[in-house]
Order: C-alpha cells, then sequence, then structure tokens
C-alpha cells in the first residue's frame, strides 16, 4: 500500500488528472488498435444509409474533413462488424477490440461507451460514434470537452457529481495502476475539492461549478485531446490511395478542414 498520508495537501484536481489517462488510452487506442489488425479499403458506397450527403452533413457538424469522416467510417465498420454485423458498435465488440476478449470489466471503457452512446439504447451508432471523438479532436472547443467530462463523472446521470461518483473513480484509477489510497487520504482529497469545487455547499457539484472548477484548474483536461484526430487519414495510409473524394473542392466549417 503507499502511503499517501503525508500528502493531504493534494488537491483532487490534481488526483483527477490521473483518471483521464486510461480514458484516453482507450480512445486513442480505438485507432491505434485497429489500424494495426485490419486492412482498412475504402468505405461501401453501397450502404444506403451512409450516402455522400450523409458524409458532408457529419463534416458540417463536426472538426472533422470529408476524407476524415468517411476514414471513420471505415473503421467503424471493422469494429462495428467484429461480433455482430448489424452497422452498430455493441459493447462486446469494443470490449473486444480493447480487452481481447468479451469478457471482464473495466470502469472506463463502460464509462467511454455510456457516452458515446448518446441515445442511451446500448449500442452506438455512427453518428454517435463522430460526436463523440470530435469532442477529443483539438481544434474543439473547451465549453464541449468540459461537458464532456461533466458526463463521464455523472455515473448516475443525475445532474450531478457526487462524492460517491468521484470516490468510484479514484479508486478505479489507483487499482488500475495497483496502487491503494488510505480511507483518510482518499477522505481528505474529496473534502479539499469539494471544498473548492461545491460553492453552495449542497454536497455535489452542479455543471456551472463543474465549469468553474476546471478553468480554476486547467489540466484536468489536457488529457481530453487526441492530436492524431487532426489528421485521420494519416493512420490509415491504404485510405489515402483509395479514397475517391478530394477534400479540396468541398469549403466546410471554416479554413481548419482540409
Amino acid at each position: 500500500m503507499i502511503d499517501w498520508s503525508q500528502r493531504s495537501s493534494l488537491t483532487f484536481g490534481e488526483a483527477l488528472c490521473a483518471v483521464f489517462i486510461p480514458l484516453i488510452g482507450i480512445v486513442e487506442a480505438v485507432f491505434f488498435t485497429l489500424a494495426g489488425c485490419f486492412d482498412l479499403h475504402s468505405p461501401n458506397n453501397n450502404n444506403p444509409s451512409f450516402s455522400f450527403h450523409h458524409v458532408l452533413t457529419l463534416a458540417n457538424q463536426s472538426p472533422f474533413s470529408v476524407n476524415e469522416i468517411e476514414a471513420l467510417h471505415d473503421l467503424f465498420k471493422k469494429l462495428s462488424s467484429s461480433i455482430i454485423d448489424d452497422g452498430l458498435i455493441h459493447k462486446e465488440e469494443l470490449t473486444l477490440a480493447m480487452l481481447k476478449t468479451t469478457t471482464g470489466e473495466n470502469l472506463f471503457l463502460d464509462r467511454v461507451f455510456d457516452v458515446f452512446d448518446e441515445k442511451k439504447n446500448g449500442v452506438i451508432e455512427f453518428e454517435e460514434f463522430v460526436h463523440a471523438l470530435s469532442i477529443f479532436h483539438p481544434y474543439t472547443p473547451l465549453e464541449k470537452k468540459i461537458d464532456f467530462a461533466f458526463r463521464l463523472y455523472d455515473l448516475r446521470q443525475t445532474g450531478y457529481i457526487e462524492r460517491e461518483e468521484v470516490r468510484q473513480m479514484v479508486v478505479a484509477i489507483l487499482s488500475e495502476c495497483g496502487m491503494d489510497l488510505e480511507d483518510e487520504a482518499l477522505d481528505t482529497i474529496i473534502d479539499k475539492t469539494f471544498q473548492d469545487a461545491d460553492t453552495d455547499k449542497d454536497d455535489k457539484i452542479s455543471k456551472e461549478e463543474w465549469k468553474a472548477f476546471v478553468i480554476r484548474h486547467p489540466t484536468l483536461l489536457k488529457h481530453m485531446t487526441l492530436p492524431h484526430l487532426k489528421d485521420i487519414t494519416t493512420l490509415f495510409t491504404s485510405f489515402i490511395f483509395s479514397t475517391q473524394v478530394d477534400d479540396s473542392h468541398w469549403h466546410i466549417n471554416g479554413s481548419h478542414k482540409h
């Protein structure tokens, strides 16, 4: 057991930073695991549910270019057909890709899946996949990253971050790292955090309080950005040679689009 009793001054802001490391690792692994294990080909344009109008709409709604949306769809197809070929990502398929097994529990993988699943219907649709990955794009506004992080910690989806949710996340990350924190030290960290973040002293952190807390402690969100998302097509070299779309013909959502 690591004795952190002498680190009572450790803020939860510092402790929470570590929690995002496995989160960003899981999201990043989605790309690198699949890029390394699958031979990606051009998107299946015969799929009636994925038209070029659909591509343009998603490109307009996200930081991704037209080519990058197509590359993401190729990635999505490989992931969503690993167990059930129905054009949807089931939790077992995400688990298989990340843990190489369909069994086992992982709090961070569960939270990624639950937050990606915007409709809360137990599957991830392609639009949800794009929307969620957009959060980790370097060009995504800070406001959206703050909101995503809040939803990540709001385990019970009550609209507030409560003490037990904070405790559960911290204990989980310490367990993942093979560490153990004494209850007294853990309570001290959480108490200090709520003293700072819970400004109305109702023993829970609202979205407004969370935003103010994160702005005061910006390192909380330093793991919420994946630089690789600035040009997804470079991760999938086979896609570059197979796509039929020239992004230079499309001017979408500002100058950062390719």
